[in-house]
């Protein structure tokens, strides 16, 4: 429910589809409403989530060092400074997201200047970490998507989904629900080269399904985002067992959150 909650929604906003208050006010209720209905029926349903939890046992108190406790302060304020420097100047994202890095960059060097032992915590060593496998992946889908637009193929499909399917809210919908099966980033970007701002203006009700919709589908199946491929790993949990026990909860909450949003535009004006 924010520009930088999920990669799409931030697409999006880079984009111009959607701007800063207009998203998070429109998709706050939604997005809890799609977290507490799944919750909620786990709890009712699930004998794993009644009675209580057993008592934890004794651990070893850790707080984080004064020096940590900065870097992690100055680290969101960072991320949380992007939006409001798009606000303020008008310029890409990207720039603010590398103003708050150089930042980053300029703290940890000087927190750790002189103690080679610790290099491993500043901004260099973690850049090293960078997934330039996914940064790749996705650049080659932005590059496949643009080729299809500029070949006009994504304008044909525009027409032929508005002959057939009309709605713009179920075609919203099926957008979610494909982002199950398929990454939701190169369905965001065929859908932004498909719809210009000028057919669909800014913060139009179409852009905002598409962001809660890209955003939350995935969880329907555990291969649909990326956390769900990560539990797969961490937890060892399998796609059939997901799609037994957890598929249907999710995909209450993914309509639930739906109709959150419809009567919430009902209701509510700044929707």
């Amino acid at each position: 429910w924010t520009p930088m909650g999920d990669v799409t929604t931030t697409m999006l906003w880079i984009g111009g589809q959607i701007t800063t208050v207009p998203i998070m006010l429109s998709l706050i209720l939604p997005s809890l409403v799609a977290m507490a209905v799944p919750l909620a029926l786990m709890g009712a349903m699930l004998k794993e989530f009644q009675g209580e939890l057993p008592p934890a046992g004794p651990e070893a108190k850790s707080e984080m060092a004064p020096k940590g406790k900065l870097v992690f302060g100055c680290g969101l304020a960072a991320l949380c400074f992007v939006p409001l420097f798009k606000f303020l100047t008008g310029m890409p994202p990207y720039l603010g997201m590398l103003g708050g890095l150089g930042m980053m960059w300029l703290l940890t060097d000087i927190i750790h200047y002189g103690e080679k032992e610790r290099s491993y915590l500043k901004a260099p060593s973690a850049l090293s970490k960078i997934d330039h496998q996914g940064i790749l992946f996705f650049l080659g889908i932005l590059m496949s998507v643009a080729a299809l637009q500029s070949s006009g193929i994504l304008v044909k499909l525009a027409e032929w989904l508005g002959t057939y399917l009309p709605m713009r809210s179920a075609l919203a919908a099926a957008i979610g629900l494909a982002s199950a099966v398929i990454d939701n980033v190169p369905l965001v970007a065929a859908t932004m080269g498909m719809y210009s701002l000028d057919l669909i203006p800014v913060n139009n009700i179409f852009w905002q399904l598409v962001a809660y919709c890209a955003g939350t589908g995935g969880s329907i199946l555990i291969i649909g985002s990326a956390a769900g491929v990560a539990f797969m790993g961490m937890e060892k949990a399998d796609f059939g067992w997901y799609t037994k026990r957890i598929s249907f909860f999710a995909m209450a909450g993914y309509f639930a959150g739906m109709a959150a949003y419809f009567a919430c535009r009902s209701f509510f004006v700044f929707v």
